[in-house]
């Protein structure tokens, strides 16, 4: 027999469908993982993961470790950004860290200084006529390439009925190709000062503040606007939303162009932080990115999921990475159990939404 409770003027409800956000499920295991990092670090290292036992810095907290987590994730979290309304839009898109390796390439080609410690600059790639850019120029062309494969794969998925996993698919291989092509796989390195500066500004923390300030635009944005209404709408039941006079093939098309420049801005940012760029930058920055959405309780099928709980997975991500290092355990272990968390994930989430319909 279901348990009821009376409510204002004897109304009854059924106390079992009442449940939590699933960012708080998703900040409790945050939690539970930093304290297994905790009990492992004084079982195996005799100190501790995330708080100051040597008395190195002024705070109770280990201040490098904190800063080496956040760091490691902020730039595939920009990614995770724009991951997420793909994937809230029922979407998918396998092209960011390929777009990510093309725009690193051909933005540091508008990025170059003329001179290297007063000689002609080794690895320059255009003539004098590019050298010594201002800022605007490589950052104009790194978002004008994101633009553009967004929009590709949008007009592909929205208007030829191609599976987003295939059209991203291909963007990914076509991107990740003229990437090698646009130096012959040679770096590209030696950038402005200003340049230079958009991913070790303020201290080196740059990229964190940049993720988020974006993180904060865009949970209120898919929260506020008319744009967030109709992305949560798409994905929970495209046909009702067309019903509804939403523009669907519009709005889609929209979501990819949007994922595709904030994996552009990455791109920027990685490059600028490690003053070079590679054909092989951002490769399995796409898979990282919907690891981070999945874990942070974005549903595959579309319709639910949030940044906040994007950003939870992020930081979920940044904690076992930097846990396994401070357990010096190989890098291998890491990749296993980011894999097994994912499958956890996806499987928790199917779970979710089966005991949900059944309540309904």
């Amino acid at each position: 027999m279901t348990d009821t409770s009376h409510g204002i003027g004897g109304l009854s409800f059924d106390t079992r469908k009442r449940t939590r956000p699933p960012e708080l499920n998703v900040f409790f295991a945050l939690i539970g993982i930093v304290v297994i990092f905790e009990a492992l670090g004084y079982l195996l290292q005799g100190q501790s993961f995330l708080f100051d036992s040597a008395d190195r810095f002024p705070s109770i907290f280990n201040e490098a470790r904190l800063k080496i987590i956040i760091l490691q994730v902020a730039i595939v979290g920009i990614i995770a950004l724009g991951s997420t309304q793909v994937i809230i839009s029922h979407g998918i898109d396998l092209s960011p860290g390929s777009v990510v390796g093309l725009t690193a390439m051909v933005a540091m080609s508008f990025a170059q200084t003329a001179t290297v410690n007063g000689n002609p600059n080794p690895k320059a790639i255009f003539g004098d006529w590019a050298m010594d850019l201002p800022v605007i120029a490589p950052i104009v062309v790194g978002l004008a390439i994101g633009f553009g494969a967004g929009l590709v794969n949008g007009l592909l998925i929205a208007y030829t009925r191609i599976p987003p996993f295939i059209a991203t698919l291909g963007m990914m291989v076509a991107a990740r190709g003229a990437a090698k092509w646009w130096s012959k796989g040679r770096p590209i390195s030696f950038p402005t000062e200003e340049f230079t500066w958009i991913g070790n500004g303020l201290g080196g923390w740059m990229p964190v503040v940049i993720f988020i300030g974006l993180a904060i635009l865009f949970m209120l944005v898919l929260k506020y606007t008319v744009y967030g209404k109709h992305t949560y709408a798409i994905g929970s039941n495209e046909a009702a939303a067309r019903m509804s006079g939403i523009n669907v093939e519009r709005h889609k098309v929209l979501v990819y162009v949007i994922a595709g420049m904030l994996a552009s801005l990455a791109a920027l940012v990685l490059a600028s932080k490690n003053l070079t760029a590679q054909a092989g930058m951002g490769v399995m920055y796409e898979l990282d990115a919907i690891a981070m959405t999945v874990i942070g309780g974005v549903s595959l099928n579309g319709g639910r999921g949030s940044v906040i709980g994007t950003v939870l997975g992020a930081l979920i991500f940044g904690v076992i990475i930097s846990g396994f290092t401070f357990l010096k355990l190989d890098a291998y272990y890491q990749e296993m159990v980011k894999g097994a968390i994912i499958v956890a994930a996806v499987v928790l989430d199917q779970w979710r939404q089966q005991r949900q319909s059944a309540r309904s």
